[in-house]
């Protein structure tokens, strides 16, 4: 059998990041503060609403999502049927609302309902949550990626965050939204070819065909959707439906990242058209996740391999196994680097809009400094998420780390009241 090495699998990732850095290349020409910020509002509502299931997909998700089967079975799908009703929210109460006023920054609402105090604290309050949470799940990705690739290469934790950052600020300097739509549209096929092949390679593994893999799924103890018997149980489905919703509201209705690129649609039609269809495919993509991880254990279980203590670290743990095929370590890292930059990607570029626009107001002093500021924002926004990821690698505590992210959270909540 062929032995993958860190160095081969840095090779492909190396080819990968150059088919990105061709696209940036080829969307990047030309491009001025409009394209930066909204993609001069031409982009295809179908390429939008494609990438937008990457971007909603951090590499947080990729590894976590999976593990979440064993102690939570297939209940996450109850959030899933939430975020619809929340998205129908969005679709036809929000879009409409940031369409008509013509924002750029969607936290410009709340100055012209509410002054510019609100203003400003809407747009604190997503900066704050924003850096946060793409910095931690940067740090998540950065973690597995050095343990896999740069650490055995003698590369230290520094420069594995460091190139982590860079690559994606170096594809989206220069033509930001326009850049990141059709970025985005490869990394999420990237990302549901790694997926989907990671859901065949193990079926085979354990030597199922296709309506076998089904009935074996279907017939474990995974696969239960629906929890009505106990609402005192964290699955109950109006817990899970409910939170699912507001989680959708809040976390993309009112995130500038997730909703920047719905604003760089034609018209309102097609942005609301997109994010129909962009609703309606995350079903089947969760599922596909949830499908995955209830094959990781049963699989586990076969062949009697040790659940990790914790459950995160079950998908990389079978991933990196000498038993598994040598290019299932490479599906596995494409598919977490895509996840990874797909969405952390959109979010550099939402700070640097928000920073730039809510905070410096740099747009009332002309298109030239408006210009030169943003890019002055751009890179000091990648500076701040290396910083605080090798802050988080120092504090070196998954539980302080995690009180953190969950602390920033709680920041949409009163943007949700605002």
């Amino acid at each position: 059998m062929f032995y993958m090495s860190p160095t081969h699998i840095l090779i492909i990732i190396v080819v990968y990041l150059a088919l990105l850095y061709v696209v940036a290349h080829i969307t990047g020409k030309n491009a001025d503060n409009s394209t930066f910020f909204i993609g001069r509002r031409k982009s295809p509502w179908y390429l939008v609403a494609f990438g937008m299931i990457g971007a909603s997909i951090s590499g947080i998700t990729f590894i976590s999502v999976p593990g979440w089967v064993g102690s939570s079975q297939f209940s996450y799908m109850q959030m899933v049927l939430g975020y619809l009703a929340g998205y129908a929210v969005i679709v036809y109460v929000l879009m409409p609302l940031y369409y008509r006023l013509n924002l750029t920054s969607i936290y410009y609402y709340l100055e012209q309902r509410f002054g510019p105090r609100s203003h400003l604290s809407g747009a604190t309050f997503f900066l704050i949550s924003r850096t946060v949470g793409s910095a931690f799940r940067l740090f998540i990705a950065a973690n597995v990626l050095h343990f896999i690739i740069f650490q055995q290469l003698g590369l230290s934790y520094f420069i594995t965050v460091v190139v982590t950052v860079l690559i994606i600020y170096l594809y989206t300097y220069k033509g930001g939204i326009r850049t990141i739509v059709y970025t985005d549209v490869l990394q999420t096929l990237l990302l549901l070819l790694s997926l989907v092949s990671c859901v065949v390679v193990i079926g085979q593994k354990m030597q199922l065909n296709f309506p076998d893999l089904i009935a074996t799924i279907k017939d474990s103890e995974y696969s239960r959707i629906f929890f009505f018997d106990d609402w005192h149980d964290k699955r109950f489905f109006i817990k899970q439906f409910l939170s699912g919703a507001f989680i959708a509201i809040v976390m993309t209705g009112l995130d500038q990242d997730l909703m920047q690129k719905n604003l760089s649609c034609k018209n309102i039609k097609e942005a609301q058209k997109n994010m129909i269809w962009y609703s309606l495919a995350l079903v089947p993509v969760n599922l596909l996740f949830l499908l995955l991880g209830a094959l990781l254990y049963i699989f586990s279980v076969n062949t009697q391999f040790p659940l990790p203590a914790v459950a995160d670290e079950l998908f990389p743990s079978i991933a990196m196994q000498p038993f598994m095929p040598s290019f299932f370590i490479v599906i596995f890292v494409l598919g977490l680097v895509s996840a990874t930059y797909s969405s952390a990607d959109s979010a550099l570029t939402a700070l640097t809009t928000s920073f730039t626009l809510d905070i410096l107001k740099a747009q009332r002093k002309g298109e030239a400094v408006l210009a030169k500021t943003r890019k002055i924002v751009h890179i000091a926004m990648a500076g701040v998420l290396i910083a605080l990821i090798l802050l988080f690698k120092l504090i070196n505590n998954q539980s302080v780390i995690s009180a953190l992210f969950t602390a920033a959270g709680y920041t949409y909540g009163p943007l949700l009241g605002l």
